[in-house]
């Protein structure tokens, strides 16, 4: 018996020796995170946006050590965009995707409570360019893209969830609508209205910022102008009245339209902002407003969202 208790007593000693060398030499480490690529491949609602990461090659960048802030778009940001599936990746081109991707990385670290109170602040990009983050009571916005889910951990940064995909700028005002087929009409109106006593073409290319909105080519034939060669002979002064009523002064992402009236940037015009169902916005001279059916194309001198009508003054 006294064995035993010798024995007992030993081995409580030790197994507190253990215990205090274990608390003071080998504290226990938490759980570490996983890497961005790791959250983004075990979350259904990434898969492709996981698609583009492997296409783009930046699965190694995203998984390695570093210090990364990514807005990640959801698959509902994607295929809101056009992407309906993993699979629609694969016609992007690869360059082209990187620089997508590498437009939604910062490359350090920025919680959403470290993020200014304050509208579109500028934030450079490992792409090379700004995105222009909002905060407010309203919550975090980036390029007018809302942040829904925020300041999701990992080991080499943070994930913050939005519900649209950024682009970046391709250009300025102008030539983001040449290269737009739907806005034919629009870039013919901007044209001929240029060879009046306003050069609106000279003015949409200029340092701004401004907030366009753009009519696309089903909206001029409603508005009467059956062809671009209606455009062509219309009176330049007359395009240069309707024309400037569609833009606004300043950097105005689709989070910050409120229902309100806003002076237009290059003439006297008013245009009304209504917040519903829908978004819309109305001309003094339009009898129904017009839809906003597209909202949040960067350009290097603003933003362009698309209209439904013609904004008549």
């Amino acid at each position: 018996m006294k064995t035993i208790k010798l024995f007992k007593g030993a081995l409580l000693v030790a197994m507190s020796l253990l215990f205090v060398s274990c608390s003071d030499d080998d504290p226990v480490k938490p759980v570490e995170e996983k890497t961005i690529v790791e959250i983004v491949n075990t979350n259904s609602d990434f898969s492709i946006l996981r698609a583009a990461i492997v296409r783009a090659g930046l699965v190694s960048t995203l998984q390695g050590e570093g210090t990364f802030t990514v807005f990640a778009p959801n698959n509902a940001a994607f295929q809101k965009a056009g992407f309906a599936n993993e699979s629609s990746i694969e016609a992007v081109p690869i360059e082209t995707l990187k620089s997508i991707l590498l437009y939604h990385t910062l490359g350090s670290v920025a919680s959403a409570s470290s993020l200014p109170t304050a509208v579109n602040t500028p934030v450079k990009t490992i792409e090379g360019t700004n995105v222009y983050v909002t905060k407010s009571s309203n919550g975090v916005f980036v390029n007018g893209a809302a942040v829904g889910t925020a300041d999701v951990k990992a080991k080499n940064g943070i994930i913050h969830v939005i519900d649209n995909v950024l682009m970046p700028a391709t250009g300025n005002i102008v030539e983001v609508l040449i290269d737009k087929p739907d806005f034919s009409f629009l870039v013919t109106a901007v044209i001929r209205a240029s060879q009046g006593a306003l050069n609106v073409k000279n003015a949409l290319e200029g340092v701004g910022p401004f907030t366009v909105f753009a009519p696309n080519n089903q909206a001029f034939i409603a508005a009467g102008f059956a062809t671009t060669q209606a455009l062509e002979d219309a009176d330049p002064a007359t395009l240069t009245n309707i024309l400037t009523g569609h833009v606004v002064e300043g950097l105005v992402f689709s989070n910050a339209i409120q229902n309100n009236m806003i002076a237009t940037a290059l003439g006297e015009q008013n245009v009304t902002f209504s917040i519903g169902n829908a978004v819309t916005v109305k001309g003094t001279g339009n009898t129904t407003a017009a839809n906003i059916v597209a909202v949040n194309e960067l350009t290097t001198n603003g933003v362009i969202h698309v209209i439904d009508k013609v904004l008549l003054p």
